[in-house]
């Protein structure tokens, strides 16, 4: 018993011996599994919680914005490359010994644009109405803050700076208008003056009424509409156009006595092709920009804008032909140029076969137009007043007669244009229509009439009689665009019949109509 009794203890000794060891581990296995349980529970309590509803809706939100921005902005810079081809186009229907000061007021303009609107039209246009007429915002905005000063805006979800740049855009292509209906003639420093206040007060007032929210918007027959600016751009520039070619006069040599007409040759009809495939190209950033936002519709907005431009080429070739007895290019130009203008107001609202008659209907209008001009002596070397003016009205009247219901119901414009007569919608838009027409053409026409005439008997806006014969890049700029081409020798002298030597090719070339 003794020796069991010893012998059991020393089992038990070297049993107590052996698992001391698993003990130890299994305390450390305890420990690992409590840090390990420990770091799970707490990765647990660092995971977000799944995402809601309103989270998702944030991100939609987010990704709309950044879209729209860069939509917005590529299509903004789309127009702003327009300058170019309103610099080659007029550049090349002039005569070259005006190409510089044509280029220079092309370049010019933009700049003075951008100052202009940045100072005070941009205000003006989008601000807090004052009873429709006008907005008002500070001057010399720093466009950081969130929109509210611009109301005139707020449907555009974008930020402050990208709604400027868009508008301003269109701004300065209100004001290149002018140029080229006042070429060869028109001082330099007085157009940059009335290129300043036509954007800073002029543009920005009527376009208020129209885009800011004023009274046209808001009209009780119907609100005025104009998405893209047949009226707020086009017919404004044109309007300010003729006023300055009122003030001005017509170019020396242009017409003779019984009315006759004296052609005008451009210099270079490749410069003229090539500005109007810019312009063209331009427009799809004009038109279905406007929407300012990346959704559906510009699909069917750039559609719409290219069948009209295409009608209006065609249609223009076709009755240039069988007026004039030849397809003048310059006439293809301008009816192409027709199209895109009397597109613009109702490009959101027309179907396909309604942008087609559209564009047919500018494309023969503005034919009879240039011929229309120069039978009653008002002078413009580049056909503005035709496609801008003319067609400007034409497009603004087109929304009232062509807006087409299923359009509108599909894109949800009920609230901003009512069908046209030819689809059964009454006489209600064509009346709005009118009105903005009549009351916009008369207020710009007005003030501008009014800037011309203060600057005309100040520092004048014309060029000696020298001057113009001798060519403006001389006596405006000291410099020729082409300075190894041989001096054009000038026939006659000023007033007479006789005008730059006639070979060269351009714009309406024949004794119907002529182009500088």
């Amino acid at each position: 018993m003794k020796y069991l009794k010893g012998t059991g203890l020393a089992a038990l000794a070297a049993s107590g011996a052996l698992l001391t060891p698993v003990f130890a581990w299994g305390q450390e296995a305890a420990a690992v599994a409590a840090e390990v349980a420990a770091a799970v529970a707490a990765e647990v309590a660092a995971t977000p919680p799944p995402p809601t509803i309103a989270d998702a809706m944030a991100k939609l939100a987010e990704g709309q914005l950044i879209a729209n921005t860069v939509w917005t902005l590529i299509a903004g810079m789309l127009v702003f490359f327009m300058n170019a081809g309103f610099a080659t186009l007029e550049a090349g229907l002039c005569r070259r010994k005006n190409a510089v000061h044509i280029l220079a007021k092309n370049f010019i303009v933009f700049a003075v644009s951008s100052i202009a609107f940045w100072v005070i039209g941009f205000g003006l246009m989008f601000g807090t109405s004052t009873g429709g007429f006008f907005g008002w915002a500070p001057l010399f905005p720093n466009f950081m803050g969130d929109g509210a000063g611009y109301p005139g805006l707020s449907w555009a979800t974008l930020p402050e700076s990208v709604k400027f740049f868009f508008q301003l855009v269109f701004a300065g292509t209100a004001a290149t208008i002018v140029s080229g209906a006042v070429a060869e003639r028109v001082k330099f420093g007085s157009f940059m003056v009335f290129s300043f206040v036509l954007v800073a007060i002029v543009y920005p007032i009527t376009g208020h009424w129209i885009w800011g929210g004023g009274w046209l918007s808001t009209l009780g027959i119907a609100a005025f509409h104009d998405f893209a600016g047949s009226t707020v751009v086009h017919s404004v520039g044109g309007w300010a156009a003729l006023a300055g070619v009122l003030m001005l006069g017509s170019r020396i040599g242009k017409y003779g006595p019984n009315g006759k007409v004296n052609p005008i040759p451009g210099h270079n009809m490749g410069l003229a092709a090539l500005g109007c495939l810019i312009l063209w190209l331009g427009w799809f950033g004009f038109n279905p920009g406007s929407t300012m936002t990346a959704g559906v519709q510009i699909g069917h907005i750039v559609v719409t804008t290219n069948m009209s431009a295409a009608f209006g080429a065609v249609a223009a070739t076709i009755t240039a032909w069988l007026v004039l007895g030849k397809p003048d290019l310059s006439m293809i130009l301008n009816g192409c140029l027709a199209g895109l203008v009397a597109i613009t107001a109702p490009c959101a609202v027309v179907s396909m076969a309604g942008a087609a008659a559209i564009g047919m209907i500018a494309g023969v209008l503005v034919v009879f137009a240039v011929l229309f001009f120069d039978k009653i002596r008002i002078d413009d070397p580049v056909g503005a007043l035709s496609v801008h003016l003319v067609c400007g009205i034409f497009g603004t009247l087109a929304v009232g007669l062509f807006a087409s219901p299923a359009v509108i119901e599909m894109y949800a414009m009920g609230a901003y244009c009512k069908a046209g007569l030819f689809y059964g919608g009454g006489i209600s838009q064509v009346l709005s229509q009118m009105v903005g027409v009549a009351t916009v053409g008369a207020t710009v026409l007005s003030i501008s009439l009014v800037v011309w005439a203060v600057l005309k008997y100040t520092t004048g806006i014309r060029v000696s009689a020298e001057e113009e014969m001798d060519g403006l890049d001389i006596g405006e700029h000291g410099m020729t665009c082409y300075p190894d081409f041989p001096t054009e020798l000038v026939q006659g002298t000023p007033g007479s019949d006789s005008i730059m030597g006639k070979t060269g090719s351009g714009a309406m070339m024949g004794a119907h109509a002529a182009r500088a």
